[in-house]
């Protein structure tokens, strides 16, 4: 799943989702003081214009240029509070300590030996921040060998949470049913999710 992957998948249709923030974000979000926000493979901006509207300072990463082509036009009244970013972060790690927030959903973060790119999400959340993770159940998931897709390479937020170590402490490790109707064409009913305080 590289740069011409999504980029495709973006153009093959005129919206990819809803234009709505992921319900996972607002429910654990809602309670946070604004501050300094990553938003982890932003694709067309709801998550991040939602934050940004609510007083947060977002840096919006994806890695297609369509993605973010759509997310600039969704966010004109944002201009300002949010940084559209072109990125690849598996490859290259955002700025150690220096959000208050990282927000992760759904986002295909392949498994290495040496955790990595993991390390490089969880190394910018600043002291006192949070890491929301969230993705589809893997009850909900299944693999498409056509497309070289197995969920099975792909990190849980319960298998982050065991990576966790005492600078952290977790308040939401579960899996729960989603708020919002799942995607077309999927058969998404649940969601598992993580949110995390960095303590140091």
């Amino acid at each position: 799943m590289d740069t011409q992957f999504w980029d495709d998948l973006y153009r093959s249709r005129d919206q990819l989702f809803s234009g709505a923030p992921n319900g996972v974000l607002v429910t654990e979000v809602t309670d946070l003081p604004p501050g300094q926000a990553l938003d982890v493979g932003c694709g067309e901006g709801a998550d991040a214009v939602w934050l940004a509207r609510r007083g947060w300072q977002v840096t919006a990463v994806d890695i297609s240029r369509a993605a973010l082509e759509r997310a600039v036009v969704a966010g004109t009244d944002v201009e300002g509070r949010v940084a559209w970013t072109r990125a690849d972060l598996t490859g290259t790690p955002p700025p150690a300590a220096a959000f208050d927030l990282v927000s992760v959903h759904y986002f295909p973060l392949a498994h290495q030996p040496d955790h990595t790119a993991l390390r490089g999400l969880l190394d910018a959340v600043a002291p006192g921040g949070t890491l929301l993770f969230a993705s589809h159940a893997l009850a909900d998931l299944s693999p498409d060998p056509e497309q070289g897709f197995d969920p099975g390479d792909y990190y849980q937020p319960d298998e982050i949470a065991r990576l966790l170590d005492d600078d952290w402490t977790v308040l939401i490790n579960e899996t729960r049913p989603r708020t919002a109707p799942a995607p077309a064409g999927t058969h998404h009913t649940q969601d598992t999710v993580l949110r995390a305080r960095r303590l140091r």
